[in-house]
């Protein structure tokens, strides 16, 4: 990317620097500037088009070991790629997606876990870094956009800064629903506007007792889902978590660290963070999504074609 000195677009090439880049020389101004590539990798010492194809494999469902062997990159260069972009991704979406037009929002966590389970880390006397990681998404169901997320335990304070951001990345009157977990009410009530249209779908739950071990991981069945108004004049025919649950399976299918029953979990809490960023940045800015026949960032107006992945590493980069 050519850095220039002034606005003016009257330029000629003006020789080359030290390091043999291409330098400029404004016709208008007299001022001169070079054609200095921009760091898209900070100081990492590795191809762009192997930095690409690592980070693709990632964030199609790959694990960092199978990664590394099919790149010939080094695992620790492939986890520390993979922190980089992803905090900057994480960075980014909170900037780009702000005040977005939505109507329909819908809210779910997602269960995941760093180092050990939760009963584990209690047992080890493990801090907050370890044990469960519940991911919460806001999912707008037209545009399938992921509005904002968060990362930690299902507790009040979790709940609350979720809701927070989704304060932050959404604008307008819309219909929210969530599950029945406890902390949702009060967390809408302290952040989000009156107007919001907001329903709790209830899930009723058989018990777990007789199942064989086979079964003891297969989901629970559900006996009823009971839909509660809590707040506004919500349209029943629209209170659902059916869409934010089927983009929890895209999660798991798309970041091998969330696939139950492997090796492949966390070992970092901050690990585990930036690869959700990723996966989540590249889902709504570079992945076509089946419905909608597009991304949802141009679904959304908050793009205006199909990002590549380079481009991704380009935008996030910048800001």
């Amino acid at each position: 990317m050519i850095v220039q000195a002034c606005a003016h677009a009257d330029r000629k090439k003006h020789g080359k620097d030290r390091k043999g880049h291409q330098r400029f020389k404004c016709r208008e101004c007299g001022k001169t500037w070079s054609d200095t590539p921009r760091a898209l990798l900070d100081d990492m010492r590795i191809p762009i088009d192997k930095a690409e194809l690592a980070l693709r494999l990632l964030m199609e469902g790959n694990s960092i070991l199978s990664s590394s062997r099919i790149t010939g990159l080094d695992e620790k260069t492939i986890a520390r790629l993979m922190v980089l972009v992803g905090q900057r991704c994480q960075r980014f979406m909170r900037r780009k997606i702000r005040n977005v037009a939505v109507s329909d929002v819908q809210v779910d966590e997602i269960w995941g876990f760093v180092g050990c389970k939760q009963a584990t880390a209690k047992r080890r006397g493990h801090g907050y870094d370890k044990g469960d990681a519940y991911t919460f998404i806001a999912f707008e169901r037209d545009s399938k956009l992921v509005l904002c997320w968060h990362l930690g335990k299902r507790n009040h304070e979790s709940t609350n800064a979720m809701m927070y951001k989704l304060s932050q990345a959404a604008k307008g009157k819309y219909q929210l629903t969530t599950d029945g977990f406890r902390e949702y009410p009060e967390a809408t009530f302290y952040n989000l506007p009156l107007f919001v249209d907001y329903a709790q779908l209830v899930k009723i739950y058989g018990g777990s007792g007789g199942r064989s071990s086979e079964a003891r991981y297969s989901p629970a069945k559900i006996r009823d889902a009971n839909k509660k108004p809590v707040r506004g004049n919500p349209r029943w025919d629209r209170i659902s978590t059916s869409h934010v649950e089927r983009q929890n399976l895209n999660i798991r299918m798309g970041v091998r660290r969330m696939t139950r029953l492997t090796n492949a979990f966390s070992k970092k809490w901050e690990n585990h963070e930036a690869a959700t960023a990723l996966y989540l940045a590249y889902y709504n800015f570079c992945r076509i999504h089946g419905t909608i026949k597009t991304t949802p960032a141009v679904e959304s107006g908050l793009a205006d074609h199909q990002w590549t992945v380079r481009e991704l590493l380009e935008e996030t980069a910048t800001h």
